[in-house]
């Protein structure tokens, strides 16, 4: 049933349940004790069913509960009370009895504190035992909320200071001599739990315990906010030191050593147990990281930084602010821009924000199992820059790496970051890297999408050898959680705001830590699938291959992955190796550098970059249109909203355009001028019926896929002469070419694509399912040869207004639609008759290479091949990862457990049972993650040999 299907099943009992709960509010008719049977005067609003309970009772019924909420009946109804009003006191010692000793040796209220700070107005005029607190207790606050008692310390001879007695009970103090506030472990416990899993700071939590105390009056309860950020900052040192076994040690913690780390990662001597016939160089055993920042972790600057008290410089995964500081004011600030597509990163890298002393945080995780690395995280002072990432990366590669020779980073300007890093590297006193540590770069594959196509191909994953399968952008995922707490940690002390975050990112790490499990039974369960789909699409390229050619495209394959370090432009083996046409972005780059050599005036510097804004405007024109017209008049309710959306986008795109016409075709134009003349409509160019689009079009009016812009072409020669703007006529022409070129390119690349799924896909396809799928892929190609096929279109009609030369009406001739068939020329290579087949004009424009029939065929077919091997065997090495994954899991599980079975043992010896006690229950947790984990491995491998077996 659904989650409606259960809220209609109670509507019905709705007014039944709100009467019963209105019942509890009185009590039974006899009003009874449940434990004497005397008058029951006193309601546990927390205790189970709510008893009532004579004063005698109530207070020995909660000497071992003294922070449950309790109200007294008044006649008329349950007024809130509290525990104080009926005696309730707590003695520590001699098991919750009064000391023997009366000396009052801990007078902790001869000198009182000061009570908080009350305006007039606030004072409450009603009196009640909510509002009159019983002199000499002590304010203690409870995950229940904040509760004032008595406290009697055990004044024995022996006995502890009173600090000591009030933390063995469970309270922590607030202060050490004469303490007048306590906050319980489990309102500390509550409190780091809601800041880890919320993002709940100390002033929202603390505003939520005094109106669980009183809902009427919050602002009568005291205000222990304050104390509680700095209680909770020695409770989570504490738990952390506890955690990481240092309760156990007698030196003190080192760098990141109170950070825990990837269990699945190896890490020789931990889970890395080599033979005499193994060697840490092999390829199974490299690390990979991924590189980001993050700018949501500001940090302003600090009220007083003289004096600030650090609990764990440097300790967990912040890197040690001295060490880093030094490294910062001797590193080379070098800007250098990128020559990738102005990539943010790199270019706005010292973009400074005055109010901020840090603008955010960046460092270094395993990409594999996305676990944060210790000491690795530094602050931003001007942006991301490379003298920031470098501290993260070197401190990142000096973690549990000894003896391993290979690491893979992924970083999202990985191109341009890894060109001068070992320089960099050798050139600091502070950065250290093992001199045989091979950095191979990779950039994650959504962040690939906004650089240069060379990029792919050099530093995407699916072409790094020995890594397996790896998209490189777990970090993304990984700032979700610490963004909950950046905004309580933006006002903070530097010291504790890194302890928070230290925390959250060791929270995050053991939370991946004990799903391991699950992790790698699903990359388990992907891989052994990715190897079966992978293998079968390669095997359909490899059958039709020649021999004489697989020979040499893996020889090449061979070069260049062997050359890659060196020269990443050697992957360029990967890709379409055949000269292209220059694109309109390279001619847009021309004209804008001869504009700017000239001196041209400021009105026609830029005009290159509007006429070319204007092309592409044109296409997402196409490209919506054909959108409108796929989808018909049968379309949803989410595709209708989408194409909204396009529409309102792409207006707003017409609009803008629209009005810087004014400043590049000069005061003659005016854009609301004789409209008649710009009112070409671009249906002709395609091949639908109009009729087809005005069906479904009906509801948008002045629809902005059939706004026609003005562009010189639309306007017409003789237009463009009499607004003096005759100059922008070869600019425009000498951009439609590269339009053209862009768009015979892409339909060239996508006919190729579609031939190689008809020769290797559709026809091989046996069942059902894989034909609907090979179909659906053959579909999808099928709109991008249709799109870029109207493109052209478009684009050589607009040619022909600007009055071409004789050279380009020979070179750009029309698309026919036959011309766009399939090909057995491009499909196959060796089939019958195709000898004297020969390809459409277009497949010979500016073609670097001999005949056009076989250079192009091959090239693809090389390119397939060689791809389809590169996802087969990522594949393959993902499989051997795995397996080998969930071993070093199991052996952390095992080292882990091992470790605190020495450390319950040595605790025993010296007469420390608390020290065995936990320690003990620590080596049970790992022994139960590794017995889970072995148990789950062995039966997931079992099931699935059985089921392939099958």
């Amino acid at each position: 049933m659904s989650q409606n299907d259960y809220l209609r099943q109670w509507l019905p009992r709705q007014e039944s349940y709100l009467h019963h709960l209105l019942d509890r509010e009185a009590p039974p008719e006899d009003r009874r004790c449940i434990i004497c049977e005397q008058d029951g005067v006193y309601k546990c609003q927390d205790c189970l069913g709510e008893p009532l309970y004579c004063t005698g009772c109530c207070r020995s019924q909660h000497r071992s509960n003294p922070f449950h909420w309790i109200s007294q009946w008044n006649g008329r109804f349950f007024e809130r009370s509290c525990l104080a009003h009926v005696g309730l006191i707590i003695h520590l010692g001699h098991d919750g009895k009064q000391c023997p000793e009366v000396t009052d040796r801990w007078n902790l209220f001869e000198e009182d504190e000061p009570e908080d700070l009350l305006e007039p107005e606030d004072l409450p005029f009603v009196s009640g035992p909510e509002f009159q607190p019983k002199e000499n207790t002590m304010v203690i606050v409870d995950k229940s909320g904040v509760h004032r008692l008595e406290i009697r310390c055990c004044e024995c001879p022996n006995a502890m200071s009173p600090d000591i007695q009030m933390f063995r009970h469970g309270f922590f103090p607030a202060s050490f001599n004469r303490p007048k506030t306590v906050f319980t472990f489990r309102v500390l416990n509550d409190f780091l739990l809601d800041s880890l899993e919320c993002g709940t700071s100390a002033m929202n939590y603390y505003s939520k315990l005094r109106r669980m105390t009183s809902s009427m009056f919050p602002h009568l309860v005291p205000d222990r906010y304050r104390e509680l950020m700095r209680v909770a900052r020695q409770w989570r040192q504490l738990k952390t030191m506890k955690w990481h076994g240092f309760g156990h040690r007698s030196d003190n913690p080192s760098t990141g050593e109170l950070a825990l780390f990837c269990p699945a990662c190896p890490q020789p001597g931990i889970n890395v147990l080599l033979s005499e016939d193994e060697s840490l160089d092999d390829w199974k055993y490299t690390r990979s990281f991924v590189m980001d920042g993050n700018f949501k972790a500001e940090h302003l600057h600090p009220i007083k930084p003289f004096d600030e008290v650090w609990l764990s410089d440097g300790l967990g995964f912040m890197v040690g602010k001295d060490r880093y500081k030094m490294h910062l004011a001797e590193a080379a600030d070098t800007v250098e821009k990128s020559s990738c597509n102005n990539h943010r990163a790199v270019n706005q890298a010292n973009a400074a924000r005055h109010k901020l002393e840090s603008t955010g945080i960046g460092g270094v995780a395993c990409a594999r199992h996305g676990c944060f690395v210790p000491h690795s995280m530094v602050d931003f002072q001007k942006g991301e820059r490379q003298m920031n990432m470098d501290y993260a990366l070197c401190e990142a590669s000096r973690h549990n790496m000894e003896g391993i020779t290979r690491a893979v980073t992924f970083y999202d300007i990985n191109c341009q970051y890894n060109k001068h890093f070992r320089v960099r590297v050798d050139r600091s006193r502070f950065l250290d890297m093992a001199p045989q540590l091979t950095i191979i770069p990779g950039i994650g594959l959504w962040h690939i999408h906004g650089h240069q196509d060379s990029c792919y191909v050099r530093y995407a994953s699916n072409f790094i050898e020995g890594i397996g399968r790896i998209d490189g952008e777990i970090m993304e995922t990984l700032w979700a959680r610490l963004n909950l707490i950046s905004p309580a940690a933006r006002g903070m002390s530097s010291p504790h705001r890194k302890e928070c975050l230290d925390y959250q990112m060791n929270d995050s790490n053991f939370c991946k830590m004990i799903r391991m499990k699950r992790t790698l039974c699903r990359k388990y369960k992907l891989a052994r699938n990715g190897i079966s789909e992978s293998g079968k699409a390669f095997d359909r390229l490899d059958e039709a291959a020649p021999s004489h050619l697989k020979t040499e495209w893996l020889a090449r394959e061979r070069i260049a992955q062997s050359s890659r370090l060196n020269d990443p432009a050697a992957m360029d083996e990967y890709e379409i190796n055949i000269k292209k046409a220059p694109s309109k972005k390279e001619i847009e780059l021309r004209l804008l550098e001869e504009g700017n050599a000239r001196n041209a005036a400021p009105s026609r510097r830029s005009v290159a970059t509007w006429i070319s804004t204007g092309l592409a405007i044109e296409e997402a024109q196409i490209a919506l249109l054909i959108e409108v017209r796929r989808i018909g008049r049968r379309s949803t309710e989410t595709q209708r909203l989408d194409i909204a959306r396009q529409r309102d986008r792409l207006q707003g795109q017409i609009d803008g355009f629209a009005r810087s016409a004014l400043t590049h075709l000069g005061e003659g134009f005016d854009a609301d001028d004789e409209p008649e003349d710009l009112n070409v409509d671009i249906l002709d160019d395609l091949d639908d019926d109009p009729a087809d689009f005005t069906e479904t079009s009906h509801t948008w009016t002045n629809s902005p896929e059939l706004t026609v812009i003005p562009l010189p072409s639309n306007l017409g020669v003789d237009r463009c002469r009499r607004c003096m703007a005759e100059d922008l006529i070869p600019l425009e022409m000498s951009l439609r070419e590269g339009q053209a070129n862009d768009a015979l390119h892409n339909l060239r690349i996508y006919l190729c694509n579609k031939a190689i799924l008809f020769r290797t896909t559709v026809r091989q396809a046996k069942s059902q399912a894989l034909k609907t799928r090979a179909w659906s892929q053959v579909t999808s190609v099928q709109q991008a040869v249709s799109l870029h096929a109207s493109i052209y279109t478009k684009t050589r009609k607009q040619m022909m207004k600007l009055e071409p030369g004789q050279d380009q009406l020979q070179k750009y001739k029309p698309l026919l639609r036959e011309q766009l068939k399939i090909s057995t020329a491009v499909g196959d290579p060796n089939a019958r008759g195709q000898r004297n087949e020969s390809l459409a004009w277009f497949w010979s424009v500016e073609v670097d290479l001999g005949g056009p029939d076989q250079s192009w065929n091959e090239e693809f077919y090389r390119v397939h091949w060689l791809r389809a091997k590169a996802l087969r065997d990522r594949w393959r090495e993902e499989m051997i990862l795995v397996k080998l994954e969930m071993d070093w899991t199991c052996k952390f599980f095992l080292w882990k457990a091992t470790q605190w079975g020495d450390h319950m043992q040595e605790s025993l010896e010296k007469r420390l049972p608390g020290h065995g006690c936990y320690a003990g229950r620590q080596s049970r947790m790992y022994s139960l993650l590794a017995q889970d984990a072995q148990a789950a491995f062995q039966d997931l491998q079992n099931v699935l040999i059985e089921a392939g077996d099958e």
